[in-house]
């Protein structure tokens, strides 16, 4: 495996660079790096952006606006993009409903979702996780029952991110209960105007709407928005989130932040020096880099090993990608709060007592602490994906 890159890919990396520092609006890119919440029209104008430059679905076959790039450059693409702080594509219409049209679609629904999801003319929502259905995500209740030429949809999704804002939203639902509980699934796109259907928000510990419930009673979808097969939903539920959980571990995300971290650290007082002045704080950036090199090596060499492979399953390296991706992740907004200090403390709107006057960029931090609790549960936990690394390599 060879470490360094090309030089042709070096240019390639320097392009994307340059396209995302100039084409992305710097106070949207700051946000990103602050870690503060973007408005849905900051999202729809950084996705916008992307895909007038033809960036926003690379993964997508060529024929519907994809890129016929090597592996390596597909890691730069994603790495650059966290790297610079620029919002992703909207996943749910890039990584997830669009691969899946585009695979197992009809070629009607190819013509009629593609394009617009790729543009952002449609917003699409996830509506997979249920109350009794998160990680056992095969325990889903939520059903739909045929009646002619439309299937009737009842039932719970919650956790849908963004769903406030979505058009459409894709759903897993159960069309055979009698069969084994991954057999009986189907994959349905329904229009989010549809009578019946409700959304509720769910505020966050930092305050923040951006998860939902979404309520489906007698639900009427049109029997042409099934994808694919009846029953064969948990198929294309599994390719979905093997794109999902590709490039989890976020790593030109954890590099940004240490950058940020460290700059920020010695421009903070501490004592009767700076805080970089502290051995102790050094150290712990130090663990936190050299945590980070490991597993961007780690991860170039299942990038290497893309070339080779002769199947699409996904590997099970990419849990380790996702256990240390996400414990890094938390480690920057742990070390960031250690900068932060008493600035850190809640704004003035959600507490009470008014906080220190700080920086600006100290307000942000405490929320975004509290909220990357979460990174080590979604794409599935942390303890899913240890158990799926002793199976795999183990034999337990």
């Amino acid at each position: 495996m060879e470490l360094r890159h090309t030089p042709e890919e070096i240019a390639f990396r320097d392009g994307l660079r340059k396209t995302f520092r100039e084409k992305i609006p710097a106070e949207i890119r700051q946000k990103v790096s602050e870690g503060r919440h973007l408005s849905r029209d900051e999202i729809a104008a950084s996705h916008r952006i992307l895909h007038a430059e033809g960036l926003a679905t690379p993964n997508w076959p060529v024929e519907w606006g994809g890129k016929d790039w090597t592996p390596v450059q597909r890691y730069l693409y994603v790495e650059e993009v966290q790297f610079n702080a620029v919002p992703m594509p909207l996943s749910f219409n890039v990584a997830m409903v669009g691969p899946v049209i585009a695979n197992f679609g009809s070629q009607q629904q190819k013509e009629k979702f593609l394009p617009a999801t790729a543009s952002l003319d449609i917003w699409w929502a996830q509506g997979f996780s249920e109350p009794g259905a998160g990680s056992d995500l095969a325990s889903l209740k939520t059903s739909a029952k045929r009646e002619g030429d439309h299937y009737v949809v009842n039932g719970q999704k919650t956790w849908t991110t963004l769903g406030q804002y979505a058009d459409w939203i894709f759903l897993l639902v159960r069309t055979d209960p009698a069969a084994k509980k991954q057999q009986g699934i189907s994959f349905l796109l329904v229009d989010m105007k549809t009578p019946g259907i409700t959304v509720r928000p769910i505020i966050t510990i930092d305050g923040a709407h951006e998860v939902n419930e979404v309520f489906f009673d007698d639900v009427k979808v049109p029997v042409e928005n099934l994808v694919g097969e009846e029953n064969k939903g948990w198929d294309y539920a599994k390719f979905l989130l093997s794109n999902e959980r590709t490039n989890i571990a976020r790593i030109g995300f954890s590099k940004e932040k240490l950058e940020l971290v460290k700059a920020r650290a010695k421009e903070t007082p501490s004592g009767e020096g700076m805080l970089w002045d502290d051995a102790d704080f050094r150290r712990r950036i130090a663990i936190a880099e050299i945590e980070l090199k490991a597993l961007e090596i780690t991860q170039m060499r299942m990038v290497a090993a893309q070339r080779h492979r002769a199947s699409d399953k996904p590997d099970p390296t990419s849990s380790i990608l996702k256990i240390k991706g996400s414990e890094i992740q938390q480690m920057t907004t742990e070390l960031m709060m250690t900068v932060a200090g008493p600035f850190a403390a809640a704004s003035p709107e959600h507490s009470h007592n008014a906080p220190p006057v700080g920086p600006d960029w100290a307000e942000a931090v405490a929320p975004q602490f509290f909220n990357y609790r979460k990174v080590s549960i979604y794409g599935g936990s942390n303890e899913i994906q240890r158990n799926i690394i002793a199976k795999a390599f183990l034999g337990l």
